[in-house]
């Protein structure tokens, strides 16, 4: 029999359908873990693998995808060994010996650290401990499915890899905004997944094969691996108490016929998808000519949501956080002063950096530690992608591990040693990686002698199978005053590497001036003469007007701005902004670039200069900096504003700000997260001040996950945003039966209560708990969200209202209780 690996990506495979709402009809109640009927009707879990084999599916999810130590903490190696043994003997007694068996990896529910209370390594823990049941019991291959965050899906692929040698493919859940529920693009996506080396990844659930076809595109155009496609068959609605779904098996089959001809090499179905709309599809799609992946050669780096693409035009990279030469730094770095720091982040973002170098290496701190820290609190605050800066490979390991997305890596060089220690990272965890042309022999003096190390760096990291797309190759500036020639090698490396090794380039661009006088003129000129040459991204001082001047109009004057728009956006909000009489030595008078990608803006960026230390208690919510937020509410009631006022006048119009922001797709999940967590601090702070006199509610609020579901994402984070806001939150958590929902709204007599479902299986009780509320309480609001609620479904639920996200709950509280958010 050919393996999995043999198969993929040369011929049509496709996958089953949706197990879970397969149980549904065949009697899974509301309150029941599908996996479970493993081990209580394992005749049903065969019946329906067989059905799905015989309409032709290649490959069949063991019945495990919610099997994990959070959710079977006694029966779990019971649960996955029954689970795979039950698609085996599917498997065997059909006669289909030329299927795979995929162990069918979930998300655990629960946000992961910094949003979220789970701990990345916590979850990649949780993902093993399944994994090594599930290989070990003769599973083909590991499927990890239904990720509505990319971190989370890391952990799970990096589980994976670690624990077993079993082929991965990984698959995400988009919104209809084509974005994941913590704000990842499909381009980020596959970035990622690629960067950890899945053997095909894709999207599932979530949205019905004609909603999923844009996503399926950008999937399609940015990947080199081969694509999965599993669709829902359309939306979910709920009759005689059972979730069913509008699309047919014929109009499914059409829709993936399309899907099918975008570029992709899997295709199957997820939630309502029968063994017919299975048989069908594999009828309509096999007719058709199969078209193979292929390399697309797109050297990406990202941070947890956007994508930056280095080569179209010349990147920023921000230099100031970095502890060279700056004493300021070096102090807030050994008195971890963090908002310092991140006050560096936000700067170089509002100046027009793309990219962001971190390097907090001193000899007196442990910089692994230093490191990590640093990094994740400026992914909580930051979407720009981030340089990973450092010498020592422990240190590089610990960032690579924990950072969100794909980064850029500083660096390797042609030492043996050098190239031994990195590249095996960036073959592990994903990443762009810088190369030094220097090795044991030094710095060479001629660009031939820099050229032949990069190609050996080149060379080297394809021993690894690390594509050249993922290499930047740094000419290495020298400074001229020591040797007038030193330029011009440095640039003729540049042109070269691009022409004759076909790499991306990198350059530290401020250390050709050292020594001289006005260093900012040399650095411009040389800036400008490197894009010239074809550099794709420049180490520079973003918040320095002579750099971003320069490197403006070199945009301009290589056909890198189109029409001239960036520099024309920026020429305009310099005069709509004017320079005052005086400016700090690291601050610039010129705005974000507009050629900067949108992915990589934050909403509401500080000027040029602004320092965490200063930012005002609004503007510290916006940007989530906890610290200075709970500093400036100190600093403002010591000044006389009364606490109440404080709330109405800076608490609540900055969490508006930012709610809007999110609402209209400026601001994502990570980041409302970490304004909410500011604001809190804020809180802290006016709780302090009012030492024991009674505060005021905005009202009482229930919130719960219904029965059967133990999702509790959306609930938490509803529940974060309303407390925020000044309600008081009774939460019940999650898998409660709606009796315990009506007797506790009863009981505590709260006007509102919200409900939320993510698992299609559990849309019955919601529906039972909604009427069951309004039966026990006439008069009761009720509000229902969770990933698989529509507003279709929740008028025919009895809810009173569909709250798609946090902040339409906190909009629909407001109307309830009779403020204006």
């Amino acid at each position: 029999m050919r393996s999995f690996l043999d198969r993929l990506g040369k011929e049509w495979l496709f996958c089953d359908g949706g197990l879970g709402s397969q149980l549904q009809a065949r009697g899974l109640g509301g309150g029941e873990l599908p996996e479970n009927w493993n081990l209580t009707h394992p005749d049903i879990i065969q019946d329906i693998h067989r059905a799905y084999l015989e309409a032709g599916a290649d490959i069949i999810a063991a019945n495990t995808f919610g099997a994990n130590p959070l959710k079977h903490p006694d029966d779990l190696r019971e649960v996955v060994e029954k689970g795979v043994a039950l698609a085996l003997e599917a498997r065997r007694r059909t006669g289909r010996s030329d299927a795979f068996i995929a162990l069918d990896i979930g998300p655990t529910g629960k946000l992961l650290a910094p949003m979220g209370d789970l701990p990345f390594e916590k979850a990649v823990s949780l993902f093993r401990e399944v994994i090594l049941i599930g290989a070990g019991a003769g599973a083909d291959l590991i499927l990890i499915e239904t990720m509505s965050d990319i971190y989370e899906a890391k952990a799970a692929v990096l589980a994976a890899k670690e624990s077993c040698s079993l082929p991965v493919c990984a698959t995400v859940t988009f919104g209809a905004d084509g974005r994941l529920l913590t704000g990842a693009q499909p381009e980020t996506a596959v970035a990622v997944l690629e960067g950890l080396h899945v053997d095909a990844l894709g999207v599932n659930c979530g949205l019905g094969p004609v909603q999923m076809l844009p996503v399926v595109k950008r999937i399609a155009e940015a990947a080199s691996v081969p694509v999965i496609v599993n669709p829902n068959a359309g939306l979910p609605r709920v009759e005689n108490e059972t979730a069913v779904y509008d699309i047919g098996p014929d109009e499914f089959a059409a829709s993936m016929g399309r899907i099918a001809e975008l570029g992709v090499q899997v295709v199957g179905g997820c939630c309502g998808t029968t063994p017919e709309h299975i048989r069908r599809t594999v009828e309509t799609v096999r007719a058709l000519p199969f078209r193979p992946a292929v390399p697309k050669h797109r050297s990406v780096v990202t941070a947890w949501a956007g994508a930056v693409e280095i080569g179209p035009r010349t990147l920023v990279i921000g230099e100031r956080i970095n502890p060279t030469g700056k004493k300021k730094f070096q102090k807030a770095l050994r008195e971890n002063d963090i908002d310092y720091v991140l006050s560096e982040g936000l700067s170089q973002e509002a100046a027009g950096a793309d990219i962001l170098d971190v390097n907090v290496g001193l000899p007196d701190i442990d910089e692994a530690a230093v490191m990590a820290e640093i990094v994740t609190k400026l992914q909580s605050i930051l979407a720009l992608p981030l340089q990973l800066d450092t010498a020592d490979p422990a240190v590089l390991e610990r960032a690579m591990r924990l950072y969100n997305g794909k980064p850029m890596i500083n660096s390797v060089n042609g030492k043996k040693e050098s190239l031994q220690a990195v590249l095996p990272l960036v073959r592990k965890y994903g990443g762009v990686v810088v190369g030094l042309c220097l090795d044991e022999n030094g710095i060479p003096d001629t660009a031939d002698g820099r050229l032949a190390i990069a190609r050996r760096i080149c060379e080297t990291a394809a021993s690894y199978g690390i594509p050249k797309e993922d290499i930047l190759i740094d000419g290495l500036t020298m400074t001229v005053s020591a040797d007038s020639r030193s330029p011009r090698v440095t640039l003729e490396t540049v042109r070269r590497a691009k022409t004759e090794l076909g790499v991306n380039t990198v350059l530290g661009v401020s250390n050709v001036s050292f020594g001289l006088p006005r260093r900012p003129l040399i650095n411009a000129a040389f800036l400008s003469a490197a894009i010239a040459e074809g550099l794709s991204c420049a180490i520079i001082n973003p918040e320095s007007p002579e750099m971003m001047d320069a490197y403006r109009a070199s945009l301009v004057l290589n056909a890198q701005d189109p029409q001239c728009m960036g520099y024309i956006t920026a020429c305009q909000a310099l005069l709509r902004t004017p320079l005052p009489a005086s400016l700090p030595d690291n601050a610039s008078a010129v705005p974000q670039s507009a050629a900067t990608p949108a992915a990589a803006v934050s909403y509401g960026t500080p000027a040029p200069g602004t320092s965490a230390s200063v930012l005002s208690l609004s503007k510290a919510i916006e940007h989530g900096v906890a610290g200075r937020a709970q500093e400036a509410a100190r600093e403002d009631l010591a000044g006389g504003m009364q606490p109440l006022d404080l709330i109405n006048t800076e608490l609540i119009p900055a969490l508006d700000r930012v709610g809007k922001g999110y609402e209209q797709g400026t601001l994502f999940l990570p980041q409302l997260l970490m304004s909410a967590d500011a604001a809190k601090a804020a809180f802290s702070a006016v709780r302090d001040s009012m030492k024991g006199q009674p505060g005021e509610s905005a009202g009482r609020i229930l919130l719960a996950t219904v029965r059967g579901d133990i999702h509790d994402i959306g609930k938490n984070i509803v529940k974060v945003l309303l407390e925020n806001y000044g309600y008081e939150v009774i939460d019940l958590g999650k898998d409660v039966p709606p009796e315990t929902v009506a007797d506790t709204a009863v009981r505590e007599n709260v006007p509102l209560v919200g409900l939320s479902a993510l698992m299609t299986t559990t849309l019955p009780a919601m529906e039972q708990t909604i009427r069951l509320l309004h039966e026990r309480k006439p008069g009761i609001r009720v509000m229902a969200g969770g990933a698989v609620m529509t507003q279709d479904y929740a008028d025919k639920a009895g809810a009173d209202a569909y709250t798609p996200d946090a902040m339409a709950a906190v909009r629909y509280a407001g109307s309830v209780f009779g403020r204006k958010q």
